[in-house]
């Protein structure tokens, strides 16, 4: 199984800045693409950014040009620096993950547990 543990959530100011982290641990052969995705009360589960094994990155347009979403390979480790952010940023944070357990196994996706993101003065 592989297993996901956001960290890095809680309470900014709008304009202010947080940085989440996503690691994966467990049985882990490969991990492909990773991911963030949001949901705010009310509404669905929205993606907010997502990146390739190789760095290729895809950002919600809400988000562009104000988070930036990285990994460390080696770390099995994603991040999300969210800058100037806004009340609507508002939501809890989910970390995705597509990997595979061995080689005799499917790729599949994993969910973190998620992280509380507030931005309010």
């Amino acid at each position: 199984q592989v297993q996901l543990v956001e960290s890095g959530g809680g309470l900014v100011q709008p304009g202010g800045s947080l940085r989440l982290s996503c690691a994966a641990s467990g049985s882990i052969f490969r991990i492909n693409t990773m991911g963030w995705y949001r949901q705010a009360p009310g509404k669905q589960r929205e993606l907010v950014a997502t990146i390739t094994s190789d760095d290729n990155t895809n950002y919600a347009e809400a988000v562009k040009g104000r988070f930036t979403i990285s990994r460390d390979n080696a770390k099995n480790t994603a991040y999300l620096q969210m800058n100037s952010l806004k009340r609507e940023d508002t939501a809890v944070y989910y970390c995705n993950a597509n990997a595979r357990r061995s080689p005799w196994y499917s790729d599949a996706d994993y969910w973190g547990q998620g992280t509380q993101v507030t931005v309010s003065s």
